[in-house]
């Protein structure tokens, strides 16, 4: 299974697909199935049944898996950046390698 560079609460931007551009926080990382929620990226439209939480029922919003190559990380610039990894003293670090600063 490939390495998955982007974890939980990175801001990210969406390179390709339907969402081109647009930026968001990431909500949830799918390991298995390498994809990520992201917040207000890749919006549906789900038709729901009356139940408990819901006893109007309708349509509501949710947001989507995207696939993680679809998704490219922001420094602190707000450019796309490529991820590595380092060793500083004992620690292990992610970051950006546009700018060589640690996340």
């Amino acid at each position: 299974m490939k390495k998955i560079k982007i974890k939980k609460g990175d801001l990210v931007k969406v390179i390709a697909g339907a969402s081109k551009g647009k930026q968001g926080s990431v909500q949830r990382v799918l390991y298995k199935k390498n994809k990520a929620i992201v917040d207000g990226i890749n919006i549906v439209k789900k038709h729901v049944k009356p139940n408990n939480k819901n006893p109007q029922g309708g349509i509501i919003e949710k947001n989507a898996p995207i696939h993680i190559s679809n998704l490219s990380l922001l420094n602190s610039k707000g450019e796309t950046t490529r991820v590595g990894y380092r060793m500083e003293g004992d620690k292990k670090v992610r970051y950006t390698k546009k700018l060589n600063e640690v996340i």
